[in-house]
C-alpha cells in the first residue's frame, strides 16, 4: 500500500485526524477574502464579454504569424477611421490565422476594413471572411443562461432536500455552490479573458462537479450522525469532522486526475492556439475544479455543523457529551489524588501508634510491658497423641 493509502486507512479509522471543523473559523476567513478579491475585480474591471455577448464584426484572414503581426493588423484597422471602430481585439490563431474583432460597424465600413487587412496580409479581399454578430443575440444567450442558473439552483436545492431529508444540507451546499461561482467569475475578470459562451457551459459544469463531491460528503455525515442524540460520545461537529477526514484522501484523488487534463486543455488552448473555445472552458473547468474541492472539504461540512449546532437537541447533546468528558477526565485522576494525599498521614499515624510504646520504654529504662491479651496455646486445636497404661501394654 503507497504512502497516501496508508494516510487514508489511517483516516477512515480515526486513528490520524485533522479538526476540519473546529479551525473553520479560519476557513471562513480565507473564503470571505477571496470572494471580496473576486467581487473588487469583477467590479473594479468587469467582465471582458466577448463579441457574442456585445456584439460585432469578426474578421479572419490567413497569415504567416510574426511578432508584430498583433500591431500591424491593429494599426491598419485604426487606420480606416470607421465610425464608431474603438479599440479592436486582435489575436492569432495557431500560428497561421489572425482575427480582428470590432465593435458593430455599417456595412460601407465593413468593406473598409475588410479590405485593410487583406492589404496587411497580402491576400485577396475576398478570402478575408468577416461575419456580424448582433448584441441581441448574446443578450439573449445571457439571460437564458442566468435562468438556467436560477432553475438549477432551485431543483438542486429540492433534490438535496429530498434526499437528506435536511433543508439545513441544503442550504450549505447552495451556499459554498455560489462560493465557487462567484470565485470563478472573479478570476476571469482579473485575469481578462473574454467570456463567451464556452465560458457559459464551464461555470454551468463545475456546479454540478462541486455539488458532487458535497454530496458525497453529506453521505458520509450522514451515515456517522445517525441515530447519534441517543448517545453521548460525539458532538454533531465530531461526527462531521470524521466523515471529513474519511472522505478527504477521496476527495484529493479525484481532484487531481480531473485537474491534470483539464490543465493540459488550458495549457494546450492558452500557449499553442492561443484563443478559440478551449481556452474559455478549460479555463473556467480548472477554476471550477480546484475551488469545488477546496469548498467541499473546508466550507460546506462546516456550515451544515454550524447549523445543526443550533438545534436545541444537539445542544443538549454537546452539554452530555461535555459532561461525560469532564466526569471521565475526573474519574482518570481520581485513584492518584487520595493515594497522593493521604498517604503520608496513613504511615505518619502508624508510625505514631507503633512507635509510642517504644520511645516509652526507652524513655523509663524498662522493658515493654508485657501484652494482657490472652493467648491461645500454640498446640490449641490439634489432636494430641495418648499413651497406653504401662500395665495395658504388651497385650
Amino acid at each position: 500500500m503507497s504512502k497516501l493509502g496508508q494516510i487514508g486507512a489511517k483516516l477512515h479509522r480515526g486513528e490520524v485526524s485533522y479538526d476540519f471543523i473546529g479551525h473553520r473559523k479560519f476557513w471562513f476567513s480565507l473564503s470571505a477574502i477571496l470572494v471580496i478579491i473576486s467581487l473588487g475585480g469583477l467590479f473594479a474591471r468587469g467582465l471582458a464579454l466577448g463579441i457574442e455577448f456585445r456584439g460585432g464584426v469578426e474578421y479572419e484572414a490567413k497569415v504567416k504569424v510574426t511578432s508584430s503581426t498583433v500591431q500591424d493588423f491593429g494599426d491598419a484597422v485604426k487606420a480606416t477611421n470607421a465610425k464608431g471602430l474603438g479599440d479592436p481585439v486582435v489575436t492569432t490563431i495557431n500560428n497561421e490565422k489572425v482575427r480582428v474583432q470590432t465593435k458593430p460597424l455599417e456595412q460601407a465600413d465593413i468593406g473598409r476594413v475588410r479590405e485593410a487587412i487583406a492589404k496587411e496580409a497580402g491576400v485577396p479581399a475576398d478570402q478575408v471572411t468577416s461575419q456580424q454578430i448582433g448584441a441581441s443575440w448574446g443578450k439573449q444567450i445571457a439571460d437564458k443562461a442566468i435562468w438556467a442558473l436560477v432553475v438549477f439552483l432551485v431543483l438542486v436545492f429540492a433534490v438535496i432536500w429530498l434526499y437528506f431529508r435536511e433543508a439545513k444540507a441544503s442550504t450549505a451546499a447552495i451556499i459554498a455552490l455560489v462560493h465557487d461561482v462567484t470565485i470563478t467569475v472573479g478570476v476571469y475578470a482579473l485575469i481578462g479573458f473574454d467570456v463567451t459562451p464556452a465560458t457559459v457551459i464551464g461555470v454551468l459544469t463545475i456546479l454540478g462537479y462541486s455539488l458532487y463531491d458535497t454530496v458525497v460528503v453529506f453521505d458520509k455525515v450522514r451515515e456517522n450522525t445517525r441515530g447519534i442524540t441517543g448517545s453521548n460520545r460525539f458532538t454533531y461537529s465530531d461526527a462531521t469532522n470524521l466523515a471529513v477526514n474519511q472522505t478527504v484522501v477521496r476527495s484529493i484523488n479525484t481532484t487531481v486526475t480531473a485537474l491534470l487534463p483539464v490543465g493540459a486543455i488550458l495549457v494546450v488552448g492558452t500557449v499553442v492556439l492561443g484563443t478559440g473555445p478551449l481556452k474559455d472552458l478549460s479555463l473556467a473547468l480548472f477554476v471550477g475544479i480546484a475551488v469545488g474541492a477546496y469548498s467541499s472539504i473546508f466550507i460546506a461540512p462546516s456550515l451544515l455543523a454550524v447549523f445543526k449546532e443550533r438545534e436545541p437537541a444537539m445542544q443538549a447533546l454537546s452539554k452530555r457529551v461535555a459532561a461525560k468528558k469532564a466526569q471521565v477526565a475526573k474519574a482518570a485522576t481520581a485513584p492518584a489524588e487520595p493515594a497522593t494525599a493521604g498517604a503520608p498521614a496513613d504511615a505518619a499515624a502508624r508510625s505514631a501508634v507503633q512507635d509510642t510504646p517504644r520511645k516509652a520504654d526507652r524513655a523509663t529504662g524498662s522493658a515493654p510491658a508485657a501484652s494482657t491479651r490472652p493467648m491461645k496455646a500454640a498446640a490449641a486445636g490439634r489432636p494430641q497423641p495418648t499413651r497406653k497404661p504401662r500395665s495395658k501394654r504388651g497385650k
